[in-house]
Parts: C-alpha cells; structure tokens; sequence
C-alpha cells in the first residue's frame, strides 16, 4: 500500500535529555495506527513532529508526498493547515463560537468563503448527528459532542492525516467507545489516515497496527505484545 508518512531517523533533544532517539516510521494511506508507550517514552513529541508543530534534530519526514521539513515558516503554515488534522484530549474548542463556527475557522483560514466553510461545516455535523447542535456553544455541548466537533474541525479541509493525542481520555466508557467507532467509520467512509497516542490498550486492539514505544524507540519490532 501506498505511504502516506515517512518518517527515518527522527531525533529530538531537550538539553541534554534525548527523547527520540533515531525514529523509523512509515504509515499507509487510510491506516488506523495506535502508538502506545509509558508516560515519557516521546510518544506526543514523536506526534509533534509527524504533525509539523515540532522540528526534529536530525531526520527526514515526508507527508502525502512532500518533503516538510524543507518548507519554510509561511508554506509549512499551510500544509499543517490544509494537509493536517489535529485531534487532542482536551478539544481546545473556541468557547465564544458555536459548533459550526468553531469548525469552519480552518476552512476559512484556508481561503474558502464563508458559504463554502459553512455548507462543509454543515455537512459534517450532519454525518456526526450533531446537526441540532450546531448553533450551540462548547459549553452548552457534553464531553463526546465537543470531541465530535474537534474531529470536525480536524476533517473541514480534507487533510491527509489526522493526528490525534489521547482523544477520549476525558471521556466515559460508553462515549469513548462511540468515539473509537467514530475514526473506523471515518476510515472506511473517507478513506481518512489516523495516528493516534493512547493508553487505551482497547482503542490500541481495534487499529489496524499497535505500535509500542519506550525510551525514545519502538520495542519489540514495533508492535507491541499481545496487540
């Protein structure tokens, strides 16, 4: 299958704390990988860096076929905004927009007009079954409904790859479940790519690959046992 991510060599530094150590990845188009570790293994460093917010030291990294670590500040600005799609524990949702508002802003950012952000707003809320909800605030919304908006958000521009850190951490048993659901069916609907961080070795078993990190490394050939 075709890759969408590769990434040789990624090294990363804090001082003198070495947090990558020499990263190998390569992850296909419309793939479900799960990157599990220990607190402090450099699994959200590792995601920075995939998703361009982090430079490495050392490495190269090519996503949907563009080299990004040789962009510059303005071209690197808009691939993240168009190519890439963030998904966090906490969904960083503006609390004086409403849902639809919150997800047209990288559209808009994007250069669409406001009748092209909102109709593609719209349009997501519906395939989430968040319609009714779309002239509400983050406030107004429970926990799952505000991850459905952030993944929404994440989708508005049609980005090669998702990344996404600890997505339902904050959230119950049964909304969590749902959300997991949620990026399978975005998979097989849009053929979206995910790389998601977790802890949850039930999210991690339903991925199409489980990936273990420890001490800056992938172990045991990557996959992690009994996954």
């Amino acid at each position: 299958m075709e890759a969408i991510i590769e990434a040789k060599g990624i090294e990363k530094s804090f001082g003198k704390l070495k947090v990558l150590k020499g990263i190998d990845l390569s992850v296909c188009r419309s793939e479900v990988l799960s990157i599990m570790g220990a607190s402090g293994a450099g699994k959200t460093t590792l995601l920075q860096i995939l998703g361009t917010l982090s430079a490495p030291d050392a490495g190269t990294l090519t996503i949907d076929g563009i080299d990004v670590l040789k962009l510059n500040s303005r071209l690197l600005s808009a691939f993240r905004n168009t190519k890439v799609g963030f998904v966090f524990q906490f969904h960083h949702l503006l609390p004086e927009f409403t849902a639809v508002e919150n997800i047209m802003i990288p559209a808009l950012i994007a250069g669409k007009s406001s009748k092209e952000a909102r109709a593609e707003a719209e349009s997501l809320l519906d395939e989430l079954g968040l319609s009714e909800r779309s002239g509400h605030k983050p406030s107004e919304l429970s926990g799952g409904e505000q991850q459905r908006v952030a993944i929404a958000r994440a989708l508005v521009n049609h980005p090669a790859v998702i990344f996404a850190d600890e997505p339902s951490g904050n959230l119950d048993s049964v909304t969590k479940q749902e959300l997991h659901s949620l990026f399978f069916k975005l998979r097989d609907t849009h053929g979206q790519t995910f790389v998601i961080v977790t802890h949850d070795p039930g999210l991690a078993s339903q991925c199409d690959r489980s990936l273990f990190m420890r001490d800056g490394l992938f172990v045991d050939g990557g996959e992690q046992p009994g996954i």
